[in-house]
């Protein structure tokens, strides 16, 4: 049971928001393929895979940044005792765990067309070069957009085996609100990433936080305002995507940089705006 334990704190198995962030836009792009291919039962097959490739491929991410980060988060009171950090897991044994994890998930990438999985490998790239992206670049975030949404343009893909105009307008957008919502959640580490000499977008926009991410949400939701007009979709989309922009507002007014509780529930709420969005396609 103590195993188990470290384990699901090693995958964060217990922070569901994870990989949920990393389905949502998943969900995104199936949904936006499905009106274009009304096969429903694919549709809802392709859900239960996106979402357990979610889980896996989350997880191993976790792992693989730890792994990276060990000396790092031993620095961050947040961190410090994360189970690499500590000494509860090995390096040796984080290594295991990511094999077997990336073995399971590449289980679920071979159900898919051949088009699909070449992304799906192709993002292997994203995914083990994105925890050294704050050595280099005050802009890790915006890399971690393109990495964590990748799942659009697989998702799309997986049931029109192509890739369309709309995928990648989809894909684009939720890059912006990746950027934003993720810069949020540094501003919880921007004293210990200040001192040990990390980067991010928190600490390059520590001065002007709430106009930098309100920029990011507005060209989010003009990505999303775009792919109604290239896909001429009915008024029904822009009456419900007046429910994600008002949600957002609300994270830009809430946030309090200074306010580490505050951050991370604006963070989270996150989630309720990938619902958001994924009813505002259903219902398009």
């Amino acid at each position: 049971m103590k195993k188990i334990k470290i384990f699901i704190e090693l995958t964060r198995l217990n922070k569901p928001i994870g990989y949920m962030l990393l389905f949502w836009p998943c969900l995104w792009g199936l949904t936006l393929a499905f009106m274009q291919d009304t096969n429903l039962e694919k549709y809802f097959i392709y859900i239960i895979y996106f979402f357990l490739g979610s889980i896996l491929m989350r997880s191993a991410g976790c792992i693989t940044n730890d792994i990276v980060d060990k000396d790092f988060d031993k620095k961050v009171a947040r961190t410090k005792n994360r189970p690499i950090a500590s000494g509860k897991v090995s390096v040796k044994e984080g290594f295991f765990y990511i094999a077997v994890l990336c073995s399971l998930a590449f289980l679920i990438l071979l159900q898919f067309n051949t088009l699909t999985i070449i992304l799906g490998l192709t993002s292997i790239a994203f995914i083990l070069s994105y925890p050294f992206m704050k050595r280099f670049t005050y802009w890790p975030q915006l890399f971690l957009g393109i990495t964590f949404n990748w799942g659009v343009i697989m998702a799309g893909s997986s049931l029109l085996n192509t890739i369309t105009p709309e995928i990648i307008l989809l894909y684009i957008g939720a890059i912006f609100w990746t950027l934003g919502y993720d810069t949020i959640y540094g501003y919880q580490d921007i004293k210990d990433d200040e001192i040990i000499g990390v980067k991010s977008t928190s600490i390059k926009f520590k001065i002007n936080p709430k106009k930098f991410i309100s920029l990011c949400y507005f060209l989010s939701i003009c990505f999303f305002i775009l792919l109604g007009l290239i896909g001429n979709y009915g008024i029904n989309y822009y009456i419900f995507l007046i429910f994600p922009i008002v949600h957002m507002s609300n994270q830009i007014f809430k946030l309090k940089i200074k306010d580490d509780l505050i951050c991370l529930k604006v963070f989270k709420s996150n989630n309720f705006f990938g619902l958001l969005i994924f009813l505002t396609l259903i219902f398009q």
